[in-house]
C-alpha cells in the first residue's frame, strides 16, 4: 500500500471560564496533538498533517475535563493532497494509481 500525505485545516473554538482547558486532538484513534488554551476571543486554524494509505480518516477532538470548556471545531479543509471532506469531521484520501 502506497501512503499518500495530506494536510487539512481545521478552525477551533472554544469558550471557557476560568482555568485554561486542555484538548487532544486525534485522527482516527491517534492522538496528533494535546494542547492547553490559553487564548482568548481567538480561534486556532489548526493543521493537521497525514501520511497514510488510501482511506476514510475521522478527525476528533476531546476535551480532557468537558466540565471546563466547550470546544466546537469547524470549517475542515483540504490544504494540499489527494483528499476530500466527507461531512463535517473526515477526511477521504484518494488512492492516486
Amino acid at each position: 500500500m502506497q501512503n499518500y500525505f495530506v494536510q487539512v485545516t481545521c478552525d477551533v473554538h472554544m469558550k471557557w471560564d476560568k482555568e485554561p482547558p486542555s484538548y487532544r486532538l486525534f485522527v482516527n484513534d491517534e492522538l496528533f496533538t494535546e494542547r492547553t488554551w490559553t487564548w482568548d476571543n481567538y480561534y486556532l486554524e489548526e493543521l493537521i498533517q497525514i501520511e497514510a494509505p488510501a482511506g476514510v480518516y475521522t478527525i476528533r477532538y476531546e476535551l480532557l475535563d468537558p466540565s471546563l470548556a466547550h470546544i466546537r471545531p469547524k470549517n475542515l479543509q483540504v490544504v494540499t493532497g489527494p483528499a476530500t471532506i466527507l461531512g463535517k469531521d473526515r477526511v477521504i484520501i484518494h488512492d492516486e494509481s
